[in-house]
């Protein structure tokens, strides 16, 4: 056999350094690969040698991540060796289906997943032999890999065309979505896979498996290694559980614990078997002390074995004489380990350094209890542990081995966390019901202290009600009376828009000018003879100032008369005012200035009335003109009173004829003057007037003077027409008449 080559030890001591940065251990690996694969590295980065290629690591932590795609062959594909895959398809998945209840998980655990083709190969398997659904609910399949870069692509499930060409069409269609020129693998399908990195070799093995693919990973290790991992793989399988190997891979070939289902493609089947300790220094030496015979020592082996704890033995040597089975599954404890100096062992110092304790059980020969170690199997699995160390006796009282008892107290720690959380949760509980108790209380009292208070709401309420059902009847009533009321003012709007209407017609009607102001003198009615006299329409003089009009009248001189009515000087005042109107016409107005007052007295306006006197004036003018005729008539004229025969006018002729002055004649009738006439006679000569038969009459009488009484005759003419009537009568002295000569 050729001799070993002498370890580099900076080739050593970077191993050690990736393995401290990153927990990463590669010295299970064959030495040869693995230096050949970081060399490839060291020359795509330009190290000169092993330290360099360190120090680079140190100054740049990205690279670990080149170098672990580097050393790790991510060679894989789907349904890779698809002979294989086609045996695994029709024995082996149907073998496992029909192991136990129909409704069993089945668990799957592919080691060294790469970008996942490998599981996703698996899972459409199972998903062909079982229907998607019962595979979604009953299968899980674990993926591991070292290489967190692969899981990530793994997870993603995102593959080129190139990377499918292994997948059969109806399996492609069927399993697989076309988007952006990738495939993307089934979303259901793809939640029963799950990924985690995992190292095989140091990190304690997924148990209960049912089919377990590890292809082209052995290859990588050195037979030292592979006796570690196998007898990891044998204790993850079920009883009944298949092991999938690469095509190169040989190693189990005359392994005893494995069966060959078909060896040309690397299907084995796990045989179960008993734990055999291999007979080391420790065992040997014991036996010649004891020489117990072979039955004895299987016997104990098998009670060591079915014991509930890990137990491990570390000679006076420093070496491993024994490891029963769980410490071999919980440890990672090969065959291999048996006899090695116990310092070479991860346990050593993981999860606690335990060779100084062990070195003082020797010494004290006492046993020592590490209480509480946290023992992580993985990066996501962590156990809590106590370790027991003892020591074991010669007959002769020495010690000779420390036992290490390893005791899960995972779950006791786990029941111990929750029980304390439970006590503070209870504690705060109490004092929250303490709390609450007290709030009850004090809420009890309120809502007593509320009760007695709603009672007497209630009472009030009551009265409340009585008190609204008699003002219901009030509003009743109130409103009757106020139909009754919109009734009588319905009538009165009525009464006051017909007034209102009658007052229009009448100031339409009235032969003046009304025009009504408000206190600052802004015209507010304007009526018809106003338009008709000054030439301006209602709508463009109301709201305008009167002092501002433009109408031919002089209005600056009614100022004064306008501020003596409105500050109640006088009741009314009366002015005279000549102006011209809208044709030229010189007319006179007579403007009376009234205030517009409301029913306290309180002045709200001004009413002016204009009343035209051009006509009148022009009568008066004529008659002052005919009684100026009239007055030197030679004749005594009067004017009476039809109905009373007073005198009402009479002209100069008549005073001096009568000596009496007007004023005296206006309080006399005419039978005063005229004593020969009686009422009767009178009556009897004005009946022919009255009833129109003649225009005048002529008859002679005496007359009365103041000093004489002269005869005179009489012609009377009544002037019915107008306004008032006139009975005019006209009197010539015939005492002074001569006798017409005879001829």
């Amino acid at each position: 056999m050729a001799e070993k080559t002498p370890p580099d030890p900076e080739f050593e001591a970077l191993l050690r350094y990736i393995q401290e940065s990153r927990g990463l251990d590669f010295r299970g690996y064959k030495r040869t690969s693995l230096r050949r694969r970081i060399t490839l590295r060291m020359e795509a980065v330009g190290a000169e040698d092993f330290s360099a290629y360190r120090s680079r690591l140190e100054a740049q932590p990205g690279e670990f991540e080149n170098l672990l795609n580097t050393v790790l062959i991510n060679v894989t594909s789907f349904f890779r060796d698809g002979e294989a895959w086609d045996v695994l398809r029709d024995h082996v998945i149907p073998s496992i289906l029909g192991h136990g209840d129909s409704d069993r998980p089945i668990r799957v655990w592919s080691v060294g997943c790469a970008s996942g083709e490998e599981p996703y190969s698996i899972a459409m398997l199972f998903a062909e032999a079982m229907g998607t659904k019962d595979f979604c609910r009953r299968v899980k399949i674990y993926a591991t890999d070292l290489d967190e870069e692969a899981l990530r692509t793994a997870r993603v499930a995102t593959y080129a065309p190139r990377d499918v060409e292994g997948v059969p069409p109806e399996l492609l269609e069927k399993y697989f979505e076309r988007t952006n020129n990738h495939y993307v693998f089934e979303r259901e399908l793809r939640k029963c896979v799950i990924f985690g990195q995992h190292n095989v070799v140091h990190d304690a093995p997924i148990s209960r498996i049912d089919l377990l693919t590890c292809r082209n990973l052995l290859i990588y290790l050195e037979a030292e290694t592979q006796s570690v991992v196998l007898p990891r793989l044998h204790y993850a399988l079920t009883r009944d559980g298949y092991l999938f190997l690469g095509k190169a891979e040989t190693q189990l070939a005359r392994s005893s614990l494995f069966r060959p289902v078909e060896m040309k493609h690397r299907i084995f089947a796990k045989v179960p078997q008993e734990w055999r300790r291999p007979m080391g220094s420790f065992a040997a030496s014991r036996m010649s002390r004891m020489d117990p015979p072979m039955a004895d020592v299987r016997l104990l082996e098998a009670i060591v074995n079915e014991t509930g704890n890990a137990l491990l033995v570390v000679d006076e040597a420093g070496s491993v004489a024994l490891a029963n089975l769980p410490a071999r599954h919980l440890l990672g404890v090969g065959d291999a380990d048996i006899g090695r100096p116990f310092q070479d062992l991860p346990i050593s110092y993981r999860p606690i350094e335990l060779r100084g304790p062990i070195e003082e059980v020797f010494r004290q020969r006492v046993g020592v209890r590490l209480e509480d170690q946290e023992y992580r199997l993985n990066q996501a699995e962590v156990m809590r542990l106590t370790i027991d160390l003892r020591p074991l006796f010669n007959a002769d009282g020495s010690v000779y081995a420390v036992l290490l008892s390893f005791l899960d107290q995972t779950r006791l720690h786990t029941l111990h966390r929750e029980l304390e959380a439970a006590q503070e949760n209870l504690e705060h509980s109490i004092e929250e019901l303490q709390s609450a108790n007290e709030e009850l209380e004090t809420t009890n009292e309120e809502l007593q202290s509320t009760n007695e208070e709603l009672e007497t709401t209630n009472e009030e309420l009551q009265s409340t009600n009585e008190e609204l059902e008699t003002l219901n009847e009030e509003a009743r009533s109130s409103n009757e009376e106020m139909e009754s009321v919109n009734e009588e003012l319905r009538i009165q709007a009525e009464q006051a828009s017909a007034y209102r209407l009658h007052l229009e017609s009448v100031l339409r009607a009235m032969n003046g000018g009304i025009i009504v102001l408000d206190p600052n003198h802004v015209i507010r009615s304007w009526n018809r003879w106003s338009e008709s006299t000054w030439g301006l329409r209602a709508e463009d003089v109301i709201g305008t100032k009167f002092d501002l009009l433009d109408i031919g009248l002089p209005i600056h001189k009614l100022r004064d008369a306008l501020s003596t009515v409105q500050f109640g000087r006088a009741e009314y005042v009366d002015e005279m005012l000549e102006g011209v109107d809208r044709r030229g016409r010189r007319i006179l107005c007579r403007i009376r200035v009234s205030p517009l007052s409301d029913e306290d007295g309180s002045t709200l306006g001004l009413v002016l009335i204009f009343q035209d006197l051009t006509e009148e004036r022009s009568k008066e003018e004529y008659a002052r003109y005919l009684g100026r005729i009239m007055g030197r008539a030679l004749n005594e004229i009067y004017f009476l009173d039809p109905k009373t025969l007073r005198f009402t006018l009479t002209n100069d002729g008549a005073q001096k004829k009568l000596g009496y002055s007007d004023a005296q004649l206006r309080q006399m009738t005419l039978l005063e003057v005229a004593p020969a006439l009686t009422q009767e006679a009178v009556d009897a000569l004005l009946a022919s007037l009255f009833s129109g038969a003649e225009k005048e009459i002529v008859f002679e009488t005496s007359i009365r003077g103041k000093e004489r009484e002269y005869p005179a005759e009489m012609c009377m003419q009544l002037f019915g027409d107008e306004e008032p009537p006139i009975l005019v009568a006209v009197l010539h002295d015939t005492s002074e008449r001569r006798p017409v000569p005879q001829g």
